[in-house]
């Protein structure tokens, strides 16, 4: 990743310094540190492949969530939770959505508890939260690395390279419905960037991902990522906002193993294999 301008060094300090303040963030302040944290600075952070999500992207992948209980896999310091936040329909008197983030960075889960500290913050690798019983949600979200990163195990059903398809395969244990943003080339589909949605995309490692996991991405609300390039401040490679319905096949999976001979709370509810990379 290239080096920060003096304005970009400038702007991260003063989000460092309000995310540090012992104080309540108002709003703009909020949406001040979300865009301009820079999430590079850590010495192994570019090696992790985190790609904080654009403000306004993150607002686009929140329109394909749906219910009440959310949980982003993969966190950050939360600008898919902040744009999962239903304050609109607070203000109509609807309650407030329950949100669970979940991150391994212990610097971007405290600045993450400062811009959305109505959820409930985890720190933890995502291969993890098999330990965690949790309620079934509603919706899993996510922006996770991407492409052939470190990671500490393998997800159910899925064996390859692809961090983001661990992590997919992962939240269909623990939600009903889906929404992650992954490449454009782990997609099967392409839209973005393009004239018109072109399916029937996937590739070898998809197919091998759909078959072994029973999972089948879709088209979100059709938006084009590529409007949303200038505001990275790492750009990734190009992107797709994919959806897919886990139903009821979650909550099946959840019920077995919690029935399984001598579980524990710390038991998992998906076997963890040696370290893998």
């Amino acid at each position: 990743m290239g080096r920060l301008t003096r304005a970009q060094a400038d702007a991260h300090r003063e989000a460092l310094g309000l995310a540090g303040l012992h104080r309540d963030l108002d709003e703009e302040e909020k949406r001040f540190v979300l865009a301009h944290y820079q999430e590079s600075t850590g010495q192994t952070r570019a090696a992790q492949g985190a790609f904080f999500t654009p403000t306004d992207l993150a607002d686009c992948m929140s329109l394909d969530v749906v219910g009440n209980r959310v949980i982003d896999l993969c966190a950050g310091i939360g600008a898919l939770a902040f744009a999962c936040r239903n304050l609109s329909e607070q203000a109509n008197g609807r309650p407030a959505r329950e949100i669970v983030c979940v991150e391994a960075d212990p610097a971007f889960v405290a600045v993450g508890m400062k811009l959305v500290p109505e959820a409930t913050w985890v720190c933890a690798d995502v291969f993890d939260i098999g330990r965690y019983r949790w309620r079934l949600f509603d919706t899993a979200i996510a922006n996770p690395p991407f492409g052939n990163r470190p990671r500490t195990g393998n997800a159910p059903g899925y064996l390859g390279s692809k961090f983001e398809y661990h992590v997919i395969a992962l939240a269909s244990h623990l939600a009903r419905h889906g929404v992650f943003l992954v490449p454009q080339s782990s997609a099967p589909f392409k839209y973005s960037g393009g004239q018109a949605m072109r399916d029937g995309q996937g590739d070898a490692e998809y197919k091998r991902f759909s078959s072994g996991t029973g999972i089948t991405l879709e088209p979100g609300c059709s938006v084009d990522t590529a409007f949303h390039d200038p505001y990275w401040h790492q750009r990734p490679p190009r992107t797709e906002i994919v959806t897919t319905e886990f139903g009821d096949s979650a909550l099946a999976r959840r019920r077995r193993a919690r029935t399984r001979p001598h579980a524990a709370v710390e038991t998992p509810v998906w076997d963890r294999p040696a370290r893998a990379s």
